[in-house]
């Protein structure tokens, strides 16, 4: 089951963005994940606007691919540069429907 990595970011410190931008998905790759959108073009419809910088979207076949590419050691160093430099919010949903009435979808 496919899950989706959603990571909602407010940059405080750029000094880690350059490195995390050019590095990073080389590791979510060797997880069998890839990225779907990583934008800072970010436009609030409905609510109130969060103070963010960018959101990012990542598919994972597994949300065990997923938590093995979150453990990996190569990406330690970049999720603690980006901790140190944001306010990072990582959601976790999978490719379910609660309702279950979608029928391309699997029922949660």
């Amino acid at each position: 089951m496919s899950v989706f990595l959603i990571a909602d970011i407010k940059v405080t410190d750029e000094a880690w963005v350059p490195e995390y931008a050019t590095k990073v998905h080389e590791i979510v790759h060797r997880h069998g994940g890839k990225y779907l959108s990583r934008s800072g073009n970010v436009a609030t419809v409905e609510g109130d606007a969060l103070d963010t910088s960018l959101v990012a979207l990542l598919q994972f076949p597994t949300r065990k691919a997923l938590d093995e590419f979150a453990a990996d050691p190569d990406y330690a160093p970049y999720a603690k540069a980006r901790q140190a430099g944001s306010v990072s919010r990582f959601h976790v949903i999978d490719d379910t429907d609660l309702a279950g009435t979608i029928p391309y979808l699997p029922k949660a």
